[in-house]
């Protein structure tokens, strides 16, 4: 079963990339490389880092960056369960729903839009980070560091499930989790690189159906 999910995700089998918006402008806002994504976030992370330095001592700092990495994979399962399946019978919801994610179900492998474009996660950073700043004041930027290092890690394993072999018996678990979800039941196995919360919440897929 897992072989043939892979040959679904090879490159003969990607179909047209979906249109989002008519203008071209917008359209280009919604594609990234990963190479865009690494090279973009390999400059911020230690630039928040920067900011904070200095703001708590080395051990209340570790312990915000565990509390923010802890709170991401909270927030990655409400998210994808949530939002991102949010199913209500009005347009315009289902409209946004499909934007941010729906496209992705009918395009699994758009190896463009595996990853969020900057357009959209840079604003929504900038939001979480001023809110961790405005909790715990300065020493949040450690909170936050913890936080979207967490995302960072979940959108390059997100990547990675859908564009690379993965290879390796926990890689490969990551995986056959994710691709649970697409292919065979998409209420379940919202996790991507928490898996464990799944099994919390009760929304593990057990076996292929």
């Amino acid at each position: 079963m897992m072989s043939s999910i892979i040959k679904m995700l090879s490159s003969e089998n990607i179909p047209q990339r979906i249109r989002l918006f008519r203008s071209d402008g917008l359209e280009r806002l919604t594609l990234i490389s990963w190479r865009t994504f690494a090279l973009a976030w390999a400059m911020i992370l230690p630039g928040i880092a920067w900011v904070a330095w200095g703001t708590a001592s080395p051990l209340h700092a570790l312990g915000l960056i565990g509390a923010g990495l802890l709170g991401w994979t909270l927030f990655e399962y409400a998210m994808h369960r949530f939002l991102f399946h949010w199913h209500v019978n009005v347009a315009a919801v289902q409209r946004f729903v499909f934007l941010i994610h729906g496209n992705h179900h009918d395009n699994p492998n758009d190896g463009l839009r595996d990853l969020m474009p900057l357009p959209a996660s840079l604003p929504v950073a900038g939001v979480l980070w001023l809110a961790a700043w405005l909790a715990i004041g300065p020493a949040g930027s450690w909170l936050f560091l913890g936080f979207i290092s967490g995302y960072v890690v979940y959108d390059t394993l997100h990547y990675a499930c859908h564009q690379w072999p993965m290879r390796g018996r926990i890689a490969m678990a990551l995986k056959r989790h994710h691709m649970r979800h697409h292919f065979v039941d998409g209420h379940g196995n919202y996790a991507v690189s928490a898996i464990f919360w799944d099994r919390v919440f009760a929304t593990r897929i057990n076996s292929l159906k």
